[in-house]
């Protein structure tokens, strides 16, 4: 039995397709805490994300509450700038 190669565009799924699978279980609105499972980094990084400014957030009273597309757009952001190549 021979298994022919199946085309590259076959296999492709839009980056969309997978932030809507991957953020499925999360709520709307994060905070700090379900940020940091969802990126797998500590609250500590988050906090300093959120004051940096790279992911945008709401501040209500004391805790930050995060749109999930915001993070999803760091996500985006973050994957894009690893496939870049260093410049020299």
């Amino acid at each position: 039995m021979i298994i022919q190669p199946m085309e590259v565009s076959a296999m492709e799924i839009s980056t969309q397709a997978v932030f809507r699978e991957t953020f499925r279980e999360y709520p709307d609105v994060l905070d700090v805490r379900q940020t940091s499972k969802l990126l797998s980094v500590s609250t500590k990084t988050v906090y300093r994300l959120l004051r940096e400014g790279t992911i945008e957030s709401l501040k209500i009273g004391r805790e930050f509450r995060i749109p999930k597309v915001n993070v999803m757009r760091y996500a985006k952001i973050f994957k894009a700038s690893l496939s870049e190549p260093p410049t020299a």
